[in-house]
């Protein structure tokens, strides 16, 4: 490395140098999946692997904290308080959230760390599977169940998550299909987020009715979804 490059790393704190091996870390493994080394990475980041493994003892552990930065610390804690807020309508503030956490996880670094993760059999996609069903579709059934009159409950029923994942998943691939695939999408995601949620909240009312039964459903004009 030149003198200059190796004086300015020396200059960077201990905490600043971590996080800078992790952001490039993030990149490496988006690049080159999980089964890139960390002899490959010590040579990507400038550094001995000695020197990286005073840092991170394994790679496991360097896997771990990309997980930490990638996955979680993006993730907002007002989403929750946001999805719940029973002071405006369930459509509104459905809009809003996935238009912010669709601006989180529409990269490319962060869908294919995802995909790697997941052809490689990590932990990391279980882990955040679960972050998803208990602080965000967990949240919005129980909503949704509000919204057309069912009783409340612990916990989504099969089918309710079911549904749920649905629409997480719609929205999750239009991502994957701009970033990864290179194909033509609707350009205006709000447009494209709105039309998932139409389906979604007159299926929800259709299917889990307030009578056990099916039940015709229209979104109004306010957001909210009524019963006909």
């Amino acid at each position: 490395m030149p003198k200059r490059a190796r004086a300015k790393q020396k200059r960077l704190s201990p905490d600043d140098r971590r996080r800078e091996f992790v952001a490039k870390a993030t990149e490496f493994f988006s690049e080159e999946g999980f089964d890139g080394g960390t002899r490959d990475l010590a040579r990507r980041l400038g550094v001995t692997q000695p020197l990286l493994y005073r840092y991170f003892p394994s790679k496991d552990d360097l896997i771990k904290e990309v997980y930490r930065t990638v996955y979680l610390e993006p993730f907002d804690a007002g989403w929750e308080k946001l999805l719940t807020d029973r002071t405006r309508p369930l459509r509104e503030r459905l809009q809003e959230f996935y238009q912010a956490y669709t601006d989180v996880i529409f990269t490319r670094r962060w869908l294919r760390i995802y995909f790697y993760a997941g052809l490689k059999g990590l932990d990391i996609n279980r882990w955040y599977i679960g972050v998803v069903e208990d602080k965000i579709l967990s949240r919005i059934v129980s909503e949704c169940r509000h919204e057309v009159g069912l009783p409340q409950q612990g916990k989504p029923t099969a089918p309710e998550l079911e549904m749920a994942w649905v629409l997480q998943s719609g929205i999750f691939y239009y991502g994957v299909r701009k970033y990864i695939f290179d194909s033509p999408v609707l350009e205006d995601k709000r447009q494209m987020i709105g039309n998932a949620l139409n389906v979604f909240l007159t299926g929800f009312a259709q299917v889990f009715s307030a009578a056990g039964g099916p039940a015709r459903a229209t979104v109004k004009a306010t957001g909210r979804v009524a019963l006909a």
